[in-house]
């Protein structure tokens, strides 16, 4: 099954820049939701997920700025929440909802908790990935060891190769979910060889100053809907004590944790969807 493909117009602070989005329309009628990628991925990392809930919901899987087969910003520092959090609601207002479900995996479950936590939100039901209000300096270092840079290789195996190395805390995953991650993590250069889909820009904001905890306690406190958070156990960016405070405070989330993964569970693996799709029926 393969998603419907949307260019969307949206504006930043130094100029325009479009974005790509992908729908899977599921029953008329049906309610929306909204599935955000991590750091460096795209949309269509969620395929898997959407095939399965498209039997329920409508479901809207966007390449944030930057990244598959969106637009590059004009300049690398305006890569940050307000950007993406503006760009969300245009995408509301192109879709005509006011109200949506979310799935946020990372840096996608970051963008959600800020959209949650603020007045009047128009997220019914959260689902956050492996990220939580206190991100350990630990996981952000090993980030900042390789976002940003620009890599060239000779074929999608050679990517699927790489990704195997620095993205194997997603968990098992077989040989045609690899490959799929792999297929929608090139692009092509000027000189024909394949790079990742990302700008390397966005690696930017790793670059100001030393990297340290990032508390965001306040604005999990402010999140009133229903909350799944899902935690992969061997992860370097949510510590267990820190998930299970999540439980306790705001929105009080129901805690999902996938042993043979740590930063970040794919979304791929048959019990996880399971979860996702049972909490998001309610």
């Amino acid at each position: 099954m393969t998603p419907l493909e949307h260019r969307l117009l949206c504006i930043d602070t130094h100029g325009f820049h479009h974005i790509t989005y992908y729908e899977w329309p599921g029953p008329s009628g049906a309610p929306t939701v909204l599935c955000v990628h991590g750091l460096t991925r795209n949309g269509r990392d969620f395929d898997t997920l959407a095939a399965a809930l498209t039997r329920d919901f409508r479901v809207i899987c966007p390449d944030m700025v930057g990244r598959g087969k969106s637009g590059w910003l004009c300049h690398g520092e305006d890569y940050g929440y307000p950007v993406y959090i503006n760009d969300i609601v245009v995408l509301m207002a192109r879709l005509g909802i006011e109200e949506m479900h979310w799935v946020g995996t990372s840096m996608g479950g970051l963008i959600g908790m800020l959209m949650a936590a603020l007045p009047d939100t128009p997220v019914r039901r959260f689902v956050i990935n492996d990220i939580g209000p206190l991100i350990a300096k630990e996981g952000l270092e090993r980030i900042a060891s390789y976002v940003g840079q620009d890599p060239s290789f000779p074929s999608v195996e050679a990517i699927e190769a790489y990704l195997r190395q620095v993205a194997q805390s997603f968990g098992p995953l077989t040989d045609a979910q690899w490959h799929h991650l792999a297929t929608h993590a090139a692009r092509k250069k000027p000189d024909g060889a394949l790079g990742l889909a990302y700008d390397p820009a966005i690696g930017e904001a790793f670059r100001h100053g030393p990297v340290e905890d990032v508390d965001l306690w306040a604005r999990w406190d402010r999140i009133p809907c229903p909350t799944l958070l899902i935690r992969g156990a061997k992860t370097d960016l949510l510590r267990a004590s820190d998930a299970q405070a999540m439980t306790q405070r705001g929105p009080r989330a129901r805690l999902y944790e996938v042993p043979d993964a740590g930063h970040a569970p794919a979304l791929m693996a048959e019990d996880q969807i399971a979860a996702i799709r049972g909490f998001l029926l309610g």
